[in-house]
């Protein structure tokens, strides 16, 4: 800067403008010695001007007072060298000559406002002890907008606690029905939930006086409380007290979790107040009432009134209130499972709190203070899973939707989609099947799922008579033969393909590259068969024909887009079920001919919610069209067939149609009728789990499906299936690709003597007169099935005794079904 500093001791100096005219120099203080002889070897030279700014401050002469004269040196400078300046400096030059001169009077201004030091006195702006108070300022400023901000930020991050009822802890699991009736629950969670109107009013007297005794004064944090809990506490010398407010509670059990941290307590404080502004208080004691947890895996006050006392909340006595509301500071110190002596005394402190806080009178008080505790524990309500087997599928199945993470933490609400009604129907359905059928026809478990076609969901699930006795889920883990029921997914094929039902077949002795495929009781009719014909009396040579002319590939993979997932072999028995599926998948399949051709996957999750309300995952199956509407309803029309007057009349609905299909595998080891009608499709299988041969039909199958939809049907109005399409002239959707085999051989030559009906066979040839009645001792062209029930077993004409199923003619009594490389498949 163009000025020098006088520093001298005692007086205040002011800047000294220097001009390169000796003579016009002025300053506060003159710098020539002969002026001011005591300065001149004390003025100390901050810089020295150059010509230019010599030149520049020449018209700045202030007088010796220049702070007061500041005003009127300006005019006359400006009035006197304004033209001068005006002709002679270039404009951006003037305006630097400007800022000049207005600095130098700002720092004039400024450095007659410091006061200038004392003799032997340090300047203040050398002093320590300014620029540590600066210092502090400056941090504690800066420390103070840090905290503004995270605190800030704090809030902002603070969870929406609009709604508390869908809160769940962490490593919670709750199972629920289609209608929200809980069907299971595992881990720490609330399992009888009450509404405050059902609590009893004495029980929200005494939680509120022993917890929060100012919980309608406050608005989520009790300042009095805090204050009066210290000083309780520090003359106790120990925590005889809490400071935490009733709804500072709520918020760390939903919220939080149990880190003692100064972060914690101010979200806890934050959340309090928080939920205070967006709740009642009402809603705020209903929720805590519901969820604090009270020792010995009771979540609740409803839980505890069973736990301890084998009761519902509304008939504790006084006592027994008192009891439960002192349990929250340490339950498994008060309770008085453990020691009850400790829960006498706490009880008794709630009794005093409620008398001070005149909710009861001090006489009734010390009465019920003499009174003994009378325990009468059992466990919390819905240990008992209402529908085991259909639970365990769904904990299968979430891993499929649900990241490992969101397991792990827990705190989920799954969603279903059983009907609660019907699953009740369907597990006494499979208990009676065992226990009545099963004694009479040798097999020792069944199976049932009910599927909705048009969307895929399960509506019920049984997966044995006893989850009890095996876990085992026979619905989804038991890989079994499916016998006949395959071949309704073998004529889909065909009749996309292009085939018409009335394509027909002979039914005779047949041998294809070594492989003979027999009827069911080793039988023929030696007759012509169309194909709705063949697959109403579920001949087996006529279905290995037709999955011979449609091919392999075609048939394995409309099988796969309609359901089945386990794995199929491109070998002839695949149209007899040689196969191993479940029943699930087998269920699903049929339903895509039940849904018109429309496949979705089946499934029996609909949504699932963390333990903050939020969907994590959200069912959205979309149909997939895997078979055109006219095939589909084509063979909806062939399987009305078998219901009607084939294998499956004993699944005949009065009311409605149905279509459907039985199955039965080598030896009757499975017993299965897979029907449906447009809104349902049920299975259900019957069988042993060590695979040993039953005595059984699967008509049975077929019977206990209808005691199954008899009462469901109840529920769902009838439908007609799809009608009829046009067959003249109709072309399919798909292309067959007929399989070449190397050999065929009909008729008698195709039979040969290892064939377990040789000797029949030929024995009867040799008679002038052979027709399908010679050779099949009453067959006739079909399976005869008359009569319904015969005692015993089921009576059919021609073939099966009244008092089981031993079959002249080679048949050894109790069986029936061959081995050895014969295609052997019942109904």
């Amino acid at each position: 800067m163009p000025w020098q500093i006088s520093n001298n001791q005692g007086e205040t100096k002011y800047p000294t403008f220097i001009n390169s005219e000796p003579d016009s120099a002025m300053t506060g203080v003159r710098s020539n010695s002969a002026v001011n002889p005591t300065s001149s070897t004390q003025d100390v030279s901050l810089s020295s001007a150059t010509e230019e700014d010599t030149q520049t401050d020449s018209s700045l002469k202030p007088s010796t007072n220049a702070v007061e004269e500041t005003s009127e040196w300006d005019h006359s400078s400006e009035d006197q060298e304004g033209d001068l300046d005006q002709e002679s400096t270039p404009p951006d030059q003037k305006d630097q000559q400007a800022l000049q001169r207005w600095s130098g009077r700002a720092w004039i201004w400024v450095k007659s406002k410091i006061p200038t030091p004392q003799e032997g006195k340090t300047p203040w702006y050398c002093r320590v002890s300014v620029w540590v108070g600066i210092g502090v300022v400056t941090v504690s400023g800066a420390g103070v907008g840090y905290g503004g901000w995270k605190f800030y930020q704090l809030y902002q991050n603070l969870p929406e606690v609009t709604d508390l009822s869908t809160y769940n802890r962490d490593g919670t699991l709750t199972i629920k029905a289609g209608d929200g009736t809980i069907l299971m629950q595992r881990g720490p969670a609330t399992r009888d939930k009450v509404k405050l109107d059902e609590i009893p009013e004495q029980l929200v007297e005494a939680f509120v006086a022993i917890e929060d005794r100012r919980f309608y004064q406050h608005n989520g944090i009790d300042y009095q409380g805090i204050i009066r809990a210290f000083g309780s506490n520090l003359l106790a010398g120990g925590v005889v007290e809490g400071g935490s407010t009733i709804t500072q509670q709520l918020a760390r059990t939903v919220f939080l979790d149990q880190e003692r941290s100064i972060v914690r307590k101010l979200r806890e404080a934050l959340l309090a107040t928080k939920i205070e502004r967006q709740m009642s208080k009402e809603d705020i004691l209903e929720q805590y009432l519901n969820l604090v947890y009270l020792g010995s895996g009771a979540y609740g006050v409803a839980d505890a009134a069973q736990v301890y006392f084998s009761k519902p909340v509304q008939r504790l006595t006084l006592s027994e209130i008192a009891t439960l509301a002192g349990l929250p500071p340490a339950p498994s110190q008060y309770s008085p499972l453990v020691d009850l002596e400790a829960a006498t005394e706490r009880r008794n402190m709630v009794l005093q709190r409620m008398a001070d806080a005149e909710v009861l009178t001090v006489a009734r008080a010390e009465q019920v203070k003499q009174q003994k505790i009378a325990v009468q524990p059992s466990s919390p309500k819905r240990l008992q899973v209402r529908a085991p087997y259909f639970a365990s599928y769904i904990e299968k199945e979430l891993p499929k939707y649900i990241s490992p993470e969101a397991l792990e933490l827990g705190g989920l609400t799954v969603e279903t989609s059983v009907n609660l009604k019907w699953q009740e129907i369907a597990q006494t359905v499979v208990k009676e099947a065992v226990e009545i059928d099963g004694r009479s026809q040798a097999f020792d478990q069944a199976a049932l799922v009910a599927i909705d076609p048009r969307n895929g969901e399960v509506k019920a699930l049984v997966g044995g008579s006893s989850f009890a006795d095996s876990e085992f889920n026979r619905v989804t883990q038991a890989q079994r033969q499916p016998g006949s029921t395959f071949k309704g997914l073998v004529y889909a094929t065909a009749i996309a393909a292009g085939f018409s039902p009335y394509d027909s077949y002979k039914d005779e002795p047949y041998r294809i590259d070594g492989y003979r495929p027999m009827n069911y009781g080793n039988r023929h009719s030696n007759n012509w068969r169309s194909m709705i014909s063949a697959l109403s009396s579920s001949v087996n040579v006529v279905a290995v024909r037709v999955l011979v002319d449609v091919g392999f590939e075609p048939t394995i993979k409309m099988a796969q887009q309609m359901g089945i997932n386990s794995p199929l072999k491109p070998t002839y028995s695949l149209a007899l079920g040689a196969y191993e599926v479940n029943l699930l998948e087998l269920t699903n399949a049929y339903g895509t001919l039940a849904d018109e051709g429309n496949h979705v996957p089946v499934h029996g999750i609909r949504r699932v919610v963390n333990q903050k309300g939020e969907t994590i995952y959200q069912a959205d199956f979309k149909p997939k069209r895997v078979l055109d509407k006219g095939s589909a309803a084509i063979t909806t029309w062939m399987l009305e067939g078998v219901v009607e007057s084939g294998t499956g009349t004993p699944a005949y609905l009065s009311d409605r149609n149905v279509a459907g299909k039985t199955g039965t595998s080598e030896e009757a080891r499975d017993l299965w009728f897979i029907g449906y009608i447009p809104q349902m499709v049920t299975g259900v299988w019957l069988g042993n789990d060590d695979n040993k041969p039953t005595w059984g039909t699967s008509e049975t199958a077929a019977y206990n499906w209808r005691q199954f939809m008899k009462q469901v049907v109840e529920d769902i109005p009838a439908e007609d299936f799809p009608d009829l399409p046009e067959l003249e002239g109709r072309k399919g959707s798909i292309k067959a690709k007929p399989h070449q085999p190397n050999s065929i051989v009909t008729g008698s030559s195709a039979v040969q003597k290892d064939d377990p009906d040789y000797h029949r066979f030929f024995s009867n040839t040799n008679k002038t007169n052979y027709n399908s009645r010679s050779y099949n001792d009453g067959y006739s062209g079909g399976y005869g099935y008359s009569g319904g029930y015969s005692s015993g077993g089921y009576g059919y004409s021609g073939g099966y005794s009244s008092g089981g199923y031993g079959y002249s003619g080679g048949y050894s009594s109790g069986g029936y079904g061959y081995s050895g490389g014969y295609g052997y498949s019942g109904y």
